[in-house]
């Protein structure tokens, strides 16, 4: 699995970083976790606004910093 957290370094983007890499760990996810800080491939990736997560090229938030508990939803059903 790959996720993509977009974002440009600000404290919100960093926040939802780590909000990914906590769930990802608790859940023992095989998954690689990419930081994407280039702005010109934001609206490329489907991303208008930071900061923006990814996951398998699937946009599953942007604008905000997910919870954990939303993080946790994309990975359970």
């Amino acid at each position: 699995m790959k996720i993509q957290v977009l974002g440009i370094g600000c404290q919100r983007c960093s926040d939802a970083e780590q909000a990914v890499c906590k769930v990802v760990e608790e859940l023992g996810l095989d998954a690689e976790i990419e930081k994407v800080a280039d702005i010109k491939l934001f609206a490329s990736m489907g991303v208008l606004f930071t900061p923006g997560v990814i996951v398998d090229g699937e946009v599953k938030s942007q604008g905000k910093v997910p919870s954990e508990d939303e993080v946790r939803s994309w990975f359970t059903a």
